[in-house]
């Protein structure tokens, strides 16, 4: 094989002949027009990237402020229906209630409705209440309040709960109003929630004072006329601004307007400066019956985030350009005076080719030493011209019968070669032919053996392990080709047969449920998986790969409240060389919490540490299973709620805690009154029924702490923890007016007569539970329908 046929072109397609400035110039210009490409897509996707920050960045701002405009609704909701359910609702009652609620909102006030006749008795029990002097004011021509005129029908102010520090206008009717008068007649037309027009609010600071009212009527049922009116006070700045950014922080600018205000005008704008994009974005917020439109633009912060680097590509794209063009004028003009150097060099090399001849025989003997190696070394041809006398041994040929005569490539299996050149051209990107397949190397496995397939003399095939190398003469010149083969075919067999092996425990492994592991524990601490079967991976999503290099990554999946326990299970097991056996809980990325079962023998390492064989499993069908039926032991099958069995566990857990803190805790007994009349007359499906609704309107007037339970048939236990008899009766009383207040369909009004007791100091579980049933007993002597709290000790 010549020399030329094996140069390659500079970087595959350059002529070694081009000028180098040529070259170079190209390669400045082609970088150049690159440079602006990539600068056009930069820009475009930042202009991309800009709309799609500023969608998200106003998505964020009209949820929240969505969020708080409900959140307004849903806690004035709260208070009508605090009112609703207490109509006598003192002072001190609405200022506990009302207080909590003052997020976002100025003030919260009561209004009751008031009628001329009514007005001055109104007036005389409030002021007597109160202490002071009580009137129904309104706003004079200069905005003082002063007393009111006379008119058919008042709504003052009588409670109220603000944030100002300007005091609450007491006795301010709101008819005195247009704006408010109005507000107030949609709102009982309605019966729904109604919001104002924009006003200057009463009472509040200047910096606060533009806002609206938010008006819910209150009512004793569902489209009875009102008996008055609660109310919130809403500055749109307070709403609108608190926990947002300040203005010279901001992204956006805030614009808010009253879709139904004639005049437009501007409830909320935020500080901030806008920018000079065309992003403008309009939302729609509704506050009871109104449409308020959101409306939100950039700022001069939100350009200054979001600017382009188009300059910065262009001054990099240019100086890569520069820099690479520098860099091929280089090369090239180096190559160029190298081809130059080596055709000077090509008359010493036909002078050393005589010299290699005459140390080709001394060669020979040294090869034909080497008996168990086949040692082959061919020209550039691939003619062969040195057959040493291993590898004769190993192929049947004699050395006279291929050197000068055969080819490398003939001694080699043909459909091997032509695999083999077809990918290697493949992953060079030039044709390699099948002749030098065997003598080209890929980067990724230079200098190494690989395995071909030769054929002997007798037509039988030899797998064997081969070496091939560049001969090269003093001059660092390529002459030919040298190529060692050592036969592997037993190790092949017993690779195979190991394979072979390992398919059949996977296998089994893979019918195994759960996953099979080895496990080490060495004595510096470090934790390693062995082995471990395809089920692992099912267990923990892990990959089997991951989970050999570094065990820790099983640690991570484990719950944190049981990760701790596991390592000290472990440690133990070592320690004692004792059968390790756990139950913990696992968090995997795709099926979240699963309950895991494994199980592992130890046996003590000769040099140290312990090796675990083992197997894991998932039990969280188990697990549900086993909650599942716990939950069916502690419920009442017809009602729902829980059964005596639950109450019982309950009563003793509450009972030491009370003895420990010396706390409060109460019981209400209660038993449905002449409940075996229902069942006698209108059949035991519709006294199941009864129980049903009894049990869904006591539980709907519970605490979250209180529990409440099914003794059997139709008596029931709530239990109070942390509190006292007074706090028990109230709470009595209170069930006692719910079931009774509305007939149940069927069988009308349900009554029941209600038993409380509460712990007293030294008392136990019998003690607490007899005075709660006595209790229960004396309503019923008394007439049923009622409740009747403990028996004091005299």
């Amino acid at each position: 094989m010549p020399l030329q046929a094996v140069r390659p072109k500079i970087l595959g397609f350059i002529s070694e002949q081009a000028s180098a400035w040529l070259v170079a110039s190209v390669v400045f210009l082609a970088g150049i027009a690159l440079t602006f490409v990539v600068a056009w897509a930069a820009c475009d996707l930042n202009r991309q990237q800009v709309r799609q920050r500023f969608q998200l960045l106003v998505s964020e701002r009209f949820s929240r402020l969505q969020e708080r405009f409900e959140d307004q609704e849903q806690r004035l909701g709260s208070l009508q229906r605090f009112f609703i359910n207490s109509r006598d609702v003192t002072r001190a009652e609405f200022d506990g209630f009302a207080q909590p609620l003052l997020l976002h909102a100025r003030a919260y006030a009561w209004a009751p409705r008031v009628l001329r006749e009514q007005r001055s008795r109104f007036e005389q029990d409030i002021s007597r209440a109160l202490g002071t002097p009580f009137a129904i004011r309104e706003l004079n021509a200069v905005g003082e309040l002063a007393l009111a005129a006379e008119r058919d029908e008042y709504v003052p102010v009588l409670y109220n709960q603000t944030q100002s520090q300007l005091g609450s206008p007491m006795g301010f009717d709101l008819l005195a109003q247009p704006l408010r008068r109005s507000t107030l007649e949609r709102a009982q037309k309605s019966g729904k929630l109604a919001v104002s027009q924009p006003m200057q609010l009463v009472g509040v600071e200047p910096a606060y004072a533009m806002g609206v009212l938010l008006v819910a009527p209150v009512a004793s049922r569902t489209g009875a006329e009102p008996f008055g009116f609660v109310m919130a006070v809403i500055s749109l700045r307070q709403l609108v601004a608190d926990g947002l950014p300040r203005p010279d922080r901001d992204n956006l600018v805030t614009q808010i307007v009253d879709t139904s205000d004639l005049q437009q005008r501007m409830l909320y704008e935020s500080g901030n400066t806008p920018s000079d994009r065309d992003l403008t974005v309009t939302r729609r917020l509704t506050l009871g019956d109104h449409v308020y439109a959101l409306t939100l633009r950039p700022s001069e912060v939100f350009d200054r985030s979001s600017r382009s680097s188009l300059a910065s590509i262009l001054s990099m794209g240019g100086m890569l350009s520069l820099l690479v063009a520098a860099l091929l004028y280089v090369l090239v003009s180096q190559r160029q005076r190298a081809l130059k150097l080596v055709e000077q060099r090509t008359v010493q090399l036909r002078v050393r080719e005589q010299e290699l001849r005459g140390a080709h025989s001394q060669l020979r003997s040294v090869l034909n030493a080497a008996t168990q190696v086949a040692i082959i070394a061919t020209d550039l041809r691939g003619v062969i011209n040195t057959f040493n006398a291993g590898a004769e041994q190993m192929l049947g040929f004699k050395a006279a019968e291929v050197v000068g005569r055969a080819t490398l490539e003939s001694l080699h299996l043909a459909s091997e070669l032509q695999a083999s050149a077809a990918s290697v051209s493949l992953l060079l990107g030039k044709r390699i032919p099948p002749s030098q397949a065997m003598l080209v190397q890929s980067p990724d496995s230079l200098h190494e053996a690989r395995e071909w397939t030769l054929v002997r003399e007798d037509g039988s095939q030899l797998i064997v392990n081969m070496l091939g190398t560049a001969l090269l003469d003093d001059h660092g010149l390529w002459v030919g080709h040298l190529a060692i083969y050592l036969d592997v075919t037993e190790q092949k067999r017993a690779y195979e047969a190991l394979a072979a092996r390992d398919r059949l425990l996977k296998k089994l492994s893979a019918h195994v449920p759960g996953g099979i592991f080895q496990f080490t524990l060495k004595p510096r601490g470090e934790w390693r998986f062995i082995y471990a079967s395809d089920g692992m991976r099912d267990i923990y999503e892990i990959e089997v790969g991951v989970l050999q290099q570094d065990a820790e990554k099983v640690f991570e999946r484990i719950h944190p409240l049981d990760v701790e326990r596991i390592r000290a299970s472990i440690r133990s097991s070592a320690v004692q060389l004792s059968h390790w056996r756990e139950e913990y809980r696992v968090i995997l990325p795709q099926r979240g919490l699963r309950w895991i079962r494994g199980e592992a023998t130890p046996e003590e390492l000769p040099g140290g540490g312990t090796l675990w064989h083992g197997y894991v499993s998932d039990i969280s069908d188990l697990k549900r299973v086993e909650e599942e039926l716990r939950a069916l032991s502690i419920t009442d099958s017809l009602t729902g709620i829980h059964n005596r069995r639950y109450f019982q566990d309950r009563l003793k857990a509450e009972m030491v805690r009370v003895r420990r803190t010396s706390g409060a805790l109460s019981v209400i007994m209660l038993d449905i009154d002449h409940f075996k009349r229902i069942n006698d007359r209108y059949g035991h499906a519709v006294g199941d029924g009864v129980l049903q609704e009894l049990c869904k309107r006591i539980g709907q007037r519970l605490r979250r702490t209180d529990v409440f339970c099914r003794l059997g048939g139709e008596e029931f236990m709530v239990l109070c923890p942390g509190t006292d008899g007074q706090q028990a009766c109230r709470l009595a009383m209170e069930l006692w007016e719910s079931l009774r207040s509305v007939p149940m369909d069927t069988v009308g009004t349900v009554t029941a007569s209600f038993g409380v007791a509460s712990w007293r100091v030294d008392e136990g579980i019998d003690g607490l539970l007899l005075r709660a049933d006595s209790a229960v007993y004396l309503a019923k002597q008394a007439g049923r329908d009622r409740v009747t709290p403990e028996k004091l000790p005299a």
